[in-house]
């Protein structure tokens, strides 16, 4: 099957719309690493404890859940051109039972993949890995996301295949960069799979209009 996009337009636009929002976007993400790293440094007294331990950990899964939905809902507001609204996060803290149950099915998975010689594990994730766009743009369930994923990336395994290996090179390139790229290079990365997932959302809706 052809590929339904391609990469350098994935990334050509992804670039403007991110560039657009640069400031709001890397300070968004800025003040997310912050604020881990103070949830970290408070609970370290905490840790000591098997108990303190759950908690830490709890809580900082809680707020990288809370950051995800609302930073992925950030990136669709910047690709409709609009300026990301701080509000997401609150509009988004509803699902955030439904998106960590989606993420720990979704690791096990993978990791089952990964444990049967490694291409399994990369296979189930190019394919279930819009699960979280699902999520916050069709309100999906947990296991609607992870289906409604599989059927988008239906036939494009290698084009998305070829689309990772370029965004780990995006953030090598911001890791070289004396880290203070690995702030430009996240936005980018996380706005190259919104767009994707949007232009195969878009193509699949077509084809099934089509069909009907």
């Amino acid at each position: 099957m052809e590929p339904k996009f391609m990469i350098s337009e994935v990334f050509s636009t992804s670039w403007k719309y991110t560039k657009s929002q640069i400031w709001v976007l890397v300070g968004l993400y800025i003040g997310f690493v912050i604020l881990s790293m103070i949830v970290s440094l408070f609970g370290m007294p905490a840790q000591g404890s098997i108990t303190g331990q759950v908690i830490v950990n709890i809580v900082s899964l809680l707020i990288s859940c809370a950051f995800m939905l609302g930073y992925i809902k950030n990136l669709f507001q910047t690709l409709d051109g609009e300026e990301p609204q701080f509000s997401a996060y609150g509009q988004q803290s509803r699902k955030i039972i439904t998106y960590f149950i989606t993420c720990i099915l979704f690791g096990i998975i993978v990791c089952i993949g990964l444990a049967f010689l490694i291409i399994p594990g990369i296979y189930l994730y190019l394919r279930l890995q819009f699960f979280s766009a699902l999520i916050v743009e069709e309100d999906c369930g947990i296991i609607e996301s992870l289906q409604k994923s599989w059927e988008l990336t239906r036939g494009q395994t290698m084009p998305l295949l070829l689309l990772a290996l370029v965004m780990i090179g995006i953030m090598i390139i911001g890791c070289i960069l004396f880290l203070v790229g690995v702030f430009v290079a996240v936005p980018l990365i996380y706005m190259m799979q919104c767009y994707t997932f949007r232009k195969l959302n878009t193509i699949s809706k077509e084809e099934v209009q089509q069909l009907q």
